[in-house]
């Protein structure tokens, strides 16, 4: 079958939030991050906070064309692919988890992440959009965030969605051990478990919807009318949602899902509309290199941020011993934008390293899949 012709708004859209995600997870300290680029102490939303469901939905919207080309239906071929990238990048989060630690004491070691989480909800979605008719897949979406709603109400405690109340650490802690899930707050809760995996699936499947709607549309401004309707939609949807069911990252709620995806659809409306309409494009070639390798360049990130947290430089004044980040931001970035602008000077030439490696990558045509 011929290969769908890319949907450049879509590539922009990956690029765009893979930037963000690289420049979110490395300021030059974490004590001097401005508001907007820290995520929300617990419930609430930043927009630091939606760059994690903005990728999901883009590889959701992107799955649409990807298994287009096997006919969208369920063979051995495409079952064998789906699970053949399920285990490598979960092996890659794995590995992420080991190298952050700098230890081999698997006793300790974190089972889930950002990749580990990218891998289940990719498996998962990938299975019901594959297995299920277009109605049963809309059906499934609302099932899975009704259902995750009533298990966090129904076997949470006094309060459910609290961080002490909520079910979520406790299955994670059961199924998975206390010891291979990160603190949080003092809490045994881990960001991106295990039982939170699950309604970060329909983020995918809101994502496919999404990318179906573009790619059957009668032309492509009707499809933008359409993400923008049901954008706008699912932000008032959401927001009604949070009185009873609070918009929460660390939880993944499904009030937080819904307006994720809204604000998501409504982007990628613009962002279609602007590129692939109007054709203002002399913009987007910066974040079409991060756009085509995200994965791969996500990952060089986690290794090089860890790198330079591993490699210690004794101070000769005080005798102490710190990170080559941290030496870095201290007599080099705070000295010369201050506090928090020298976090963030930090951050962005961080980002734009791994845009170099990205850039050599994409002037020789390599695109490496995950």
């Amino acid at each position: 079958m011929k290969n769908p012709k890319r949907l450049v708004a879509l590539d922009v859209f990956r690029g765009l939030t893979i930037a963000l995600m690289i420049i979110v997870n490395n300021p030059g300290s974490w004590k001097h991050v401005y508001t907007p680029l820290g995520h929300s102490p617990w419930h609430g939303c930043t927009p630091t906070d939606l760059v994690f469901p903005f990728f999901l939905f883009i590889m959701g919207s992107a799955m649409w064309y990807s298994f287009k080309k096997y006919g969208s239906v369920l063979t051995k071929q495409v079952i064998a692919k789906i699970v053949r990238r399920i285990v490598i990048i979960f092996l890659i989060g794995i590995s992420i988890s080991i190298y952050a630690s700098f230890s081999l004491d698997f006793s300790h070691l974190r089972i889930m992440g950002v990749m580990n989480r990218i891998a289940l909800a990719y498996g998962v979605a990938s299975f019901i959009v594959l297995g299920l008719s277009y109605t049963n897949l809309r059906l499934a979406t609302a099932i899975i965030l009704l259902g995750y709603w009533a298990i966090l109400a129904i076997f949470g405690g006094d309060d459910p969605f609290s961080l002490e109340g909520n079910f979520v650490g406790k299955f994670d802690a059961f199924v998975l051990g206390a010891n291979h899930l990160r603190k949080f707050k003092g809490a045994i809760f881990d960001q991106t478990g295990l039982l939170a995996t699950l309604p970060s699936v329909a983020n995918v499947l809101l994502g496919y919807i999404a990318g179906r709607w573009i790619d059957l549309s009668e032309n492509k401004l009707s499809a933008v009318k359409k993400l923008m309707i049901f954008g706008i939609a699912g932000i008032i949807l959401g927001r009604i949602w949070d009185v009873a069911f609070p918009i929460n990252k660390p939880l993944w709620t499904s009030s937080y899902v819904v307006y994720s995806s809204g604000l998501a659809m409504l982007l990628l409306g613009i962002l279609l509309w602007v590129i692939d309409i109007r054709e203002y494009k002399n913009w987007i070639a910066p974040f079409r290199v991060f756009g085509m390798n995200p994965l791969f360049l996500y990952v060089f990130a986690e290794f090089l941020s860890n790198t330079l947290k591993h490699i210690k430089i004794p101070l000769s004044a005080s005798g102490e011993i710190i990170s080559l980040k941290g030496w870095l931001f201290s007599n080099w970035f705070q000295p010369m934008a201050g506090d928090y602008g020298g976090s963030l000077l930090f951050s962005l030439l961080f980002c734009s390293l791994c845009w170099g490696i990205g850039w050599i990558l994409y002037r020789k045509r390599i695109f490496i899949k995950i």
